[in-house]
Formats: structure tokens, sequence, C-alpha cells
């Protein structure tokens, strides 16, 4: 069965404000878990007759800037941001921060996205009958911002998502459920990528909570999951969103792969135990069997297990007997795989409990290591982990590999009894695949973009790249300008700069007076981008040779018009073009010629069109001068490739064959030089207001020249071996004139200036052969 690979990963955590400090934390062991003074507690309005209650516990793992939120860069009016919950706000800001993560610009990503998560209990504007007026604006506003079934869909309105987009509500289990549901509509090919995850804030957060014995919450704030004194967890608060993509689809789209979901499964209790709140052994075993089953896994294989692990006296044996059970249905090895629980670190998310587990057991599986299960001592009484396959692991531990790839599982389960289990591998090892990244390595320099929709915002993005890259180092820049250019927003600030590798970009944008950092502010507009294409007297030798080595479209396009001319040349333009070191002499005197000039001009302007078109720089208009024109035609769709280069090899050997004769390009209108023209001399182009060119036999040229240096007007004779666009060209008319009647001409797709007319090509003079 196919395997969904998780590809991007978002979160605010207590104690970490994303994903990167998460891992840090957790790594190094940190409890997350703040003890309230009772001045905070006044100020959060909790009842100083609790601060003498034994029972009351000041502590709680508080996220920190739960009141922020960047209105105006998703389009809501402070009003409405307002009346939003928080856990809404900041799901919506960790979706988008999911997506840029994984390299993915809404703005311009055509897959289909599903959204699949859930919030916790909404206590901030939470709706009243007695007091919102139904079917007031007011009350509406207050309803769409606060209930928990517009939480995806928000998600999916402000981000442009289109694939479903379903609130999923199972208590605690919520966001591991959600992203079980949305691995089966990738599966079910609904969406192409999904958005799952979940969030919990209560606000406000510093209030404590009273412990009663035999609940959940433990006694002395600190959550001690399996541990011998461990009596209950408690309330965290937080945000985690990952994105899922099918895993065949991720490779071949080269995307990031933090860890592979190979397996997951959904269940409920039912009726069969102690009461509607209480675990059950059996539903738990169910739904793990089931995900290990759907995996196509030993169990023995799974050396880590990310529990749920609230730390209380009846869940936590229940969990280890349920894990026991299906492992032993396998195998009898002991103490083989590791445990832990992230509420020892955060306390309970609630509905971001599961989402929360799953990130960090990505990251474990990524960086290769198990971070530690804090506050555990003894284990409890009722948990025989001496005879179980399992052990808690309690420091940082290298998570070595096997004959198999790393595996994980992680369980999250819901008061009311709906469970949920995920299988996970490590990431597949993609260089193979990779070879010839999407950044293009071979090039000498590389553009990296930056853009915002503040000045401020700019100048923060920059900090943070540059930031970025100092922590990583190994990053290839070549990855790194492909998903700034590709994977990211395109707003009205914006900032470019161009280097040769990481330490010259970093020094770069740590100096904001640096020359090679430009900044721009660009309102939305959509500009037109014209191509031009000059004629004879531009070629040279080595035209383009940096761009033949490094860029492959190039190469192909140049390498396959070589191959068509070659009949009707009689030599590959490649040994023309691009000379051995020893040849260079002879074929620079080749290229003059103008039955190979011609040719090698059409090829080289050709190819560099179809480059930048690879890049999406495409001409909404063109303009090109004598041989240019039919470049122009060619990319209008007027001639096919095979009829264009035919039309030019025998062009240029028709010309060729006339008389020679000389150009020059005069400083001055064609009005002011008319005067001068003998009758053995054309205007031959009209190029500005003072700049035209003037054709003729080499005398009437020479002529010309002592004319014009005795009036002081400047001019310069150019690289051709005849006088072009003159009445020296009309003896091959005829001849020509029977050849482009055999091509099929068509109207132009894009429009394109005439060299005749000077105004747009019209369709029946680009279907007329004696236009051409």
């Amino acid at each position: 069965m196919e395997s969904i690979a998780i590809i991007g990963l978002s979160g605010r955590f207590p104690g970490a404000k994303n994903i990167a400090e998460f891992w840090q934390n957790l790594c190094e062991g940190v409890e997350a878990i703040s003890q309230f003074n009772e001045e905070e507690l006044i100020s959060a309005g909790v009842d100083k007759s609790l601060f003498n209650n034994p029972n009351y516990i000041k502590a709680g793992a508080v996220l920190e800037g739960v009141d922020l939120f960047d209105a105006g860069f998703f389009g809501l009016n402070p009003k409405e941001a307002e009346m939003t919950d928080p856990q809404h706000r900041l799901f919506l800001e960790c979706a988008w921060e999911a997506l840029e993560n994984a390299g993915y610009d809404v703005q311009r990503c055509e897959s289909r996205i599903g959204v699949y998560a859930g919030a916790s209990l909404n206590n901030y504007l939470p709706f009243k009958l007695n007091i919102d007026q139904i079917g007031s604006a007011n009350s509406f506003q207050k309803l769409i911002g606060n209930d928990k079934d517009f939480l995806s869909t928000r998600v999916s309105y402000k981000l442009n998502l289109t694939g479903p987009s379903l609130t999923i509500q199972t208590a605690c289990s919520t966001s591991l459920v959600a992203t079980t549901l949305a691995c089966q509509s990738l599966l079910n090919y609904q969406c192409d990528m999904a958005v799952a995850g979940g969030a919990s804030i209560r606000v406000p957060q510093k209030t404590g909570y009273l412990h009663q014995e035999g609940g959940i919450l433990s006694p002395d704030g600190h959550c001690r999951a399996f541990d011998a004194k461990a009596k209950g967890t408690i309330i965290g608060n937080g945000v985690g969103v990952v994105l899922l993509k099918r895993l065949s689809d991720a490779i071949a789209d080269r995307d990031h792969i933090y860890a592979v979901i190979k397996g997951s499964a959904i269940n409920n209790d039912g009726s069969g135990k102690v009461g509607y709140t209480a675990p059950s052994v059996n539903g738990q075993a169910e739904a793990i069997a089931e995900a290990i089953a759907l995996a196509n896994v030993a169990p023995e294989t799974i050396t880590y297990i990310e529990t749920h692990g609230t730390g209380t006296a009846l869940g936590d044996p229940i969990e280890i007997s349920a894990l026991t059970n299906v492992f032993r249905a396998e195998t009898e090895k002991t103490g083989f795989c590791a445990i832990g629980s992230v509420k020892t670190n955060i306390g309970h998310l609630d509905a971001a409990a599961g989402v929360t587990s799953l990130i960090k057991t990505a990251l474990a599986l990524q960086h290769k290591l198990i971070p530690p299960s804090l506050n555990f001592e003894e284990p409890n009484p009722e948990i025989d982990f001496a005879n179980s396959p399992f052990y808690v692991n309690t420091q940082l531990t290298q998570w070595n590999a096997t004959s198999t790839p790393r595996r994980a599982g992680i369980s999250s389960l819901g008061i009311g009894g709906t469970n949920a289990h995920v299988i996970l591998e490590e990431a597949p090892s993609l260089r193979e695949q990779r070879s010839g990244s999407a950044g293009e390595q071979g090039k000498n320099y590389q553009l990296l973009l930056l853009s915002a929709k503040t000045d401020s915002a700019l100048e923060t993005a920059t900090q943070n790249l540059a930031q970025h890259l100092k922590q990583h180092p190994e990053l290839n820049l070549a990855d790194v300008a492909y998903t700034l250019q590709v994977g990211r927003g395109v707003f009205n600030y914006r900032r470019i700069l161009i280097c040769q590798n990481t330490q010259e970009a970093i020094n770069i944008l740590e100096n904001p007076d640096n020359q090679q950092l430009l900044t721009h502010f660009e309102e939305p507009t959509q500009r037109s981008i014209t191509f031009m294409f000059p004629g004879q007297g531009a070629q040279y030798v080595e035209m383009g040779k940096e761009l033949y080595q490094t860029e492959p479209i190039f190469r192909e396009q140049v390498d396959s018009c070589c191959v068509l001319l070659k009949p009707y040349l009689g030599l590959d333009l490649r040994a023309v073009i691009y000379p051995q070191e020893s040849e260079k002499p002879a074929t620079s005197k080749q290229l003059k010629q103008t039955s190979l000039a011609q040719p090698a001009l059409f090829v080289i302007e050709y190819a560099l069109a179809r480059l930048r078109m690879s890049w999406g720089i495409s001409p909404q208009a063109m303009i090109g001068h004598s041989i240019g024109e039919y470049v122009a035609a060619y990319l209008a769709g007027v001639m096919s490739l095979e009829d264009a280069l035919a039309l030019v090899a025998v062009r240029g050997k028709l010309m060729q064959q006339m008389s020679p004769g000389a150009m020059l390009s005069v400083s001055a209108s064609a009005t002011a030089i008319k005067d001068l023209l003998s009758e053995n001399l054309a205007l031959a182009a009209s190029n500005a207001p003072s700049l035209c060119v003037v054709s003729g036999s080499y005398d009437a040229i020479d002529v010309l020249q002592q004319k014009l240096s005795a009036l002081g007007i400047e001019y310069r004779r150019l690289h051709t071996s005849h006088a072009f666009h003159s009445s020296m060209m009309a003896p091959m008319l005829e001849a020509f004139m029977a050849e482009v009647k055999k091509v099929k001409l068509s109207p132009p797709q894009i429009p394109f200036i005439s060299n005749v007319t000077g105004t747009w090509i019209t369709p029946e003079q680009a279907t007329d052969p004696a236009y051409w």
C-alpha cells in the first residue's frame, strides 16, 4: 500500500516558538512548565481564596505570544481578528508556515490541498445565548470566529486550498485522528496534499488548576509518565501542523521528507471498560495491531513508541499492557523498544497532543536521536517493564540502525474511547533521486529572492535567512535559491542578491549597504515581456558557450537545431560556433559568411528564448530584426521549427550567392542623410530618430563614409558580407519565393512587430509567402 510522506512541519509549543526550538528543548530535556506567583494569578482573575487550598496547583505549560497575530498578512480587519479565537489564529499561521516549510507557495501551487484539524474547548469568546442576539451580524461574526466548526474551513478560505476541509473532534486524540483521516484522503486521491493538526489554547493561561485524587491532573505540577509517583499530567497549550503527501509524489517532486507514515488506524473502545472516561486495554491493542498490520511491518522492527503517556496511575499500566499484548503476539524479545512521552516536557495539549507526538517522533527519526522522557525514576509497580519489550528512555540516545529502517509507533487516546495509532518510518535515502538537483547545482552564481508584505517584515526575513544559512552551512545554495524562487509567496517588498557561495550570501545579507543587495517596492501589476531578436552582424564565435556547457535545455535546443540543419549546410554548425581552440581564427571567418551566420544566429536566439521560457519568462510580444523575425515567427506559431530552419538555411545560401556589399550604421536620421544616398545605396533600416543603416556596394559605401566624415557624422561599418535590405538582394527573390511557398504558414499566436510595416504583423501578412 502507498505510504504517506511528512514534508512540512510547523508548531508553537510551551518554551518554543518554532520547530527548531521545540527540538532543541526536547534534546536538552527541558521541562517547559511555569510556576505562577500570586500576582500573576490575581491578574488572570483567580480568586484569592484558592491560594490556601492544598489541592490548588499554581503551575501550567504556557504558550507565549497567543495575543499576537499578523491580521493584515491574512487580510483580516482588526475587529475580525480581535473576535477570533487564538486557537484559530495560530492554527492559520502554522498552516501557512507548514506549507512554506515544505517549499510550496499557495498562490502558485496547483495541487488540491485538504485540511484536517481540530481545536479544544473555546473559552476566549464563548457564545452565550442569553447575551448574544442570534441573527445579529455581531453574533454571527463571533460564532464563526470562535466555534470549532470553522477552524479548518477558515484555513482553506484564507490560503485558497481546494481539497476537503474537515474539522475533527475526538477529544485528546483529535489531531492524530485528523492526521489518519488526511492520510486516507490522500490514499483515496481526494487531494494531493493535506494539512493536518490541532490547536489547544486556554485563555487566560496563568490560572493553575485543582488536583483531585484519582483525576488526570498532577498534584505537583509535573507529569511523571510511567513512574511510581505518577498521579496525572498538567495542562499544556500549543499548536501543531504537518503537511502530508503521497510518498511516491513526494519523491518524484523532490520534496524534503521528515518521515514516512506506513500505516494508521482509528477505533473506539465501545462499552467494554470501567467507565466512559476510562481507557481500555482491548480497544488500544486493536488500534495498535491494525496500524501495524496496515504498515505491513513486524512489531520487533519498531524500536520506539511515543506513548499517550498521561502519567496517571490507571492509564499508564493499561497503555503498556495494550502495547505488550500486541508485541507479544509476534515476539518474546524484551527491552528492545524505547518509550517516551512529550507530556513530560510540555504537558497535555488536548486536541493538539497527537500531532505534537507525531512532530516529536518525525524529528527524532530525521535526527536519528531519541529525546529523554522526563521525571522517570522508579517504574509504576503495576507495569512489568522487565518482562516487556519496552523501557523508558531517560536520556538523549542515538537511535541506532538495525537491518530494517528505523520505525516508531505513536499512540493518542481520547476521553470517550477514540484511539489512534500511527506507524512511522525514517525517510528513504533520496541520493539517487536527487542527482541533478532542481536548483541546478552546476551554476556558478545563484539568485536569492526575498519578499514580504511590509518593509519591517522584509528586514526580518533577511535576518532570518542569514541566520538560517549560518546554522546550516551544509545546505546546497542552489536548493536554497530554488525554494526561495518557487516555494515562497510573491509580495510587494522585494530583495535580491546574487552570490557564489553560502558565506558570500551571509556577508551580503548582513550588510544592507552592499551593492549586491538590491531592495525594491513593487506594486502588484502584470508587466508584459517583449523578446527582441537581433539580426546579422551580432554573431561571434562561442556565442552562449557557458550556457551550452551548463544549461541542459539550451544545449538540447542547439543540438537538435544543428542536427536538422546539417543536410542544408553540409556541416555540423556546432563545430563553427564552438570550435576547438586551434580552429577559432578559421571559424571566425566562416561565421562572417551569410550562409552560416544566419542559421547560427537563428539557433542561438531560438535556444535562448526556449531557455527563458523554461524558466517561466514568456513573451507577450516580440520583435526581430531581419533574420531575427524568423525566430519571432517560429515562436508565434507561424511556421514549424523544421520549416523555419530550412528557410533560414536557404535564405542564407541564396544571399551568399549575391554580389558582395557593405552596410554602414549611421548616427543620423533617415531624413538627414537622404540627399547623401546615390543610386547604388539604399536605406536598409531606420532604427531610431537619430540612427539608421545604409546598404550598398563597397565603392558606394566608401564614398558615403568620406561624405559623413566631412560632415562630422559618426558611423560604424557592420560585420556583414553583403548589402542586405537593398536592391542588391533582388536576384534571389524568385528562388526564395519558391521555397517559402512549400511551407505551411499559420496566423501568429503571439503578436510581433513587422520589419516591413513597423507595426503589428497581421494574419494576412504572416500567411502570405510574398511577405517573407
